[in-house]
């Protein structure tokens, strides 16, 4: 019973944060712990340092990045790929937001390609919904999918101290799982994105919408492009320079030979990424002249730093609560999951929406699913289900997805769960999982 009201507190701060959002989602965590600690006198646990230090630095990088323009030579290359084909739009935007992800390290490049996807479908009289919501769901799939995502970066530095089959799992082991499994539940998503809805000369009530000729100058509006934008040299540099620094990292992690011997052992995979995305958001400031002012105010900046917080506040509470609990809890849970380790992923999935946040998800359900005894291999396995704030349509890209789509085809339906994004998020999650948990086998990992 008392380990029920704790964690009941511990519900009820995740809940409220995540009502209020942004940076109150970490911030509702001080209350936790102070009622916790000084309220039922349970030892303070400890926060995720390293994991901290890690997003700080891979936020700082990507950034700089946007800072330094060099995002928008990305963002361009994809928008020509749409472009040039875009009878197969309903497949390709959900990669290349995917993509775009995987890259920067963030969901958040998705704003400025919504508009694009838009333009592309409607001037190809495609039901931009189709798309569009795929394109949405899969940016945020593509953050377990990237090197430099916080998520990614805060369940290696887990793994990392949780050996499976006496083995740790390496920063590219798990990435050589969920590349692919996120790949193939983009696949999935863009499958039936293809044959979703009706086609616009079919639905009754978009053609009731452009009868009146105001809306369907409105609908069909004008163009808008990047493919006119003269890039400067300096920020194809950033790219080539952030790209770079992805890679090396990369191949570091690869061969542990290349890393220097630190008491014994190869360098550390976490102090690794932290030095070389502090070296590439240094190089880009330094050869590219980007303002230093531009970085912190940057929306990746806002973005990560809030992630940061929240990771600090919701880590360190979940920490505290089930570290003190914890002989219970393996006695109690240890055969449940060993039995029905699908039950983890359940759990993550309703988590990962109480805090709108992968990483968030990560930091919460990781640590103790491994001291509770879930293998790590699992952990890997269904990696995919901290997505699961697509379940209610309250996420930003999803708001913003239903603002760019001026055709209306997007939207939340009469009985709010009913909305454009719920079977996108739930074929692509769900096709991650089954293809993660096949890969992590095919591996070794279980």
């Amino acid at each position: 019973m008392l380990f029920a009201l704790q964690l009941a507190i511990v519900l009820i701060c995740l809940f409220y944060g995540a009502r209020k959002g942004g940076i109150a989602l970490g911030l509702l965590g001080g209350i936790g712990l102070v009622i916790l600690v000084f309220g039922f006198r349970l030892p303070a646990g400890k926060p995720p340092v390293d994991v901290m230090l890690t997003i700080v630095a891979v936020v700082a990088a990507s950034a700089t990045l946007q800072a330094s323009g060099g995002l928008d030579v990305m963002l361009q290359a994809a928008e020509k790929i749409l472009r040039r084909n875009p009878k197969y739009v309903s497949i390709l935007a959900p990669f290349t937001t995917c993509v775009l992800t995987m890259l920067c390290g963030t969901g958040h490049v998705v704003y400025t390609m919504l508009p694009i996807i838009y333009d592309v479908a409607i001037k190809n009289d495609i039901r931009p919904e189709r798309p569009m919501a795929g394109a949405s769901i899969a940016s945020q799939m593509g953050i377990l999918a990237s090197p430099v995502s916080v998520a990614v970066v805060s369940l290696a530095a887990f793994l990392a101290k949780a050996p499976a089959g006496g083995v740790p799992i390496s920063f590219v082991t798990l990435l050589s799982i969920t590349i692919p499994a996120t790949l193939l539940g983009v696949l999935a998503i863009g499958i039936f994105s293809w044959f979703r809805g009706k086609d616009l000369a079919d639905d009754a009530e978009f053609q009731a919408r452009i009868a009146d000729p105001e809306n369907r100058k409105r609908i069909y509006g004008d163009s808008t492009t990047l493919l006119g934008k003269k890039l400067g040299a300096g920020q194809w540099a950033a790219m080539w320079l952030f790209l770079g620094a992805i890679v090396v990292v990369a191949i570091l992690g690869a061969f542990e030979s290349l890393r220097p011997m630190v008491a014994g052992k190869p360098l550390s995979m976490i102090l690794t990424i932290q030095m070389f995305m502090l070296l590439a958001g240094a190089l880009m400031v330094v050869l590219t002249k980007t303002d230093p002012a531009a970085i912190g105010k940057s929306e990746v900046f806002r973005a990560g730093m809030i992630a940061v917080i929240a990771v600090f506040g919701i880590a360190w509470m979940a920490d505290t609560v089930f570290e003190a609990n914890l002989p219970g809890l393996k006695a109690g849970l240890a055969e449940v999951v060993k039995t029905h380790p699908w039950a983890y992923a359940l759990a993550l999935l309703l988590v990962s929406k109480l805090v709108n946040s992968q990483a968030a998800a990560v930091s919460a359900m990781v640590p103790v699913a491994l001291a509770i005894g879930v293998p790590p291999g699992y952990i890997v396995a269904f990696a995919a289900a901290s997505y699961g704030y697509y379940i209610l349509p309250t996420y930003p890209s999803d708001l913003a997805t239903i603002q760019f789509d001026r055709s209306g085809t997007s939207r939340i339906g009469k009985y709010v769960i009913n909305h454009s994004f719920i079977l996108p998020g739930l074929i692509g999650v769900a096709t991650s999982c089954l293809f993660g948990l096949v890969l992590a086998t095919a591996r070794g990992l279980i």
